[in-house]
């Protein structure tokens, strides 16, 4: 065993020669914020510090790895080709500093967890006040989007873990989840209005009304198209946005019936609108999604211990 330890942090110790690890860090934070910007305030340095070292790091590799825009960052080809390769390096980094400090017995290091809105509703608050209690000196990084975007991040090996919504189709071989939340999509309409004292709404119902509701881009838009085919009606969204507070205030303006998930702060104790369930149900879950291969962090084993105590 020790052998093999000193060969992993030779090898370590030999890349950490010629590029060095902080750069590496800051190469994929920037690439995944997509931003010098906000690069810098999550890695708590100064924006002119951030773009040195990506300068010195592309000098270094002779290639461009950023195509910099007025609004946006992307990575370019060469970006793209560095950034699994950059993962893998910081991860195996991490993985000796966790190796030798867990031995000493102190769990450090960084757990990176993907969400979804509507988290607060799950367990993952309780969970995460545990661990941090039982293992305060990991630091937790928290990425918020959606759920297919935090899908690819946790196959790819960018984030830890997730929690999303499920997909309809099931989940590759090598990705586990645990479910944390059963919601659903409601109808909502003004508190006035005569759907309002409705137990639910049939989807029949919805034929014909202005619908506002998520775009093509969320994982939720397939379910409802897949709820209205079956009631042999076409989902006819005229104003889509992933946005439920706007989905509430076109309500209140009067513009339609929004489709909108239960469980969202926009909608909890708003007294201007009533959110009713569709009839059939259309139901989905929230789960945290993490990978088996390669095998998971020491940070992962220790938060996965945790939740299922929690069950």
């Amino acid at each position: 065993m020790a052998g093999k330890d000193e060969l992993l942090i030779a090898a370590i110790r030999k890349m950490n020669d010629r590029m060095e690890l902080r750069t590496l860090r800051v190469f994929v934070t920037v690439a995944e914020e997509e931003s010098f910007t906000r690069a810098a305030a999550r890695l708590l340095v100064a924006q002119p510090a951030v773009s040195q070292q990506i300068r010195s790091l592309e000098r270094e590799l002779g290639e461009q790895l950023f195509e910099r825009t007025s609004r946006k960052v992307q990575l370019t080809e060469a970006g793209r080709v560095l950034l699994p390769l950059a993962s893998r390096t910081l991860a195996a980094a991490q993985e000796v500093t966790a190796e030798f400090t867990a031995r000493a017995g102190l769990l450090t290091g960084t757990l990176s967890l993907g969400t979804v809105d509507g988290v607060e509703h799950t367990r993952l608050p309780d969970v995460l006040g545990k661990f941090h209690r039982l293992h305060p000196g990991v630091a937790v990084d928290l990425a918020d989007g959606r759920s297919a975007e935090l899908i690819a991040r946790v196959e790819e090996g960018t984030l830890d873990a997730a929690v999303l919504a499920l997909p309809e189709q099931p989940l590759h071989q090598h990705l586990c989840a645990t479910v944390l939340l059963d919601d659903e999509i409601t109808a909502v309409v003004p508190a006035g209005s005569s759907l309002a004292g409705r137990s639910s709404v049939p989807v029949e119902m919805l034929a014909g009304k202005t619908l506002i509701t998520y775009g093509a881009d969320s994982g939720l838009r397939a379910r409802l198209e897949t709820a209205f085919e079956l009631a042999a009606l076409s989902l006819n969204t005229r104003y889509a946005t992933n946005d439920v507070a706007l989905h509430v205030a076109l309500v209140k303006a009067g513009i339609g019936i929004a489709l909108s998930v239960r469980t969202d702060r926009a909608l909890v104790d708003d007294p201007g609108v009533a959110a009713l369930p569709l009839h059939p149900p259309v139901t989905y879950q929230k789960a945290l999604v993490w990978r088996t291969v390669p095998q998971v962090t020491r940070q992962l084993k220790a938060f996965l211990a945790i939740l299922r105590t929690e069950q």
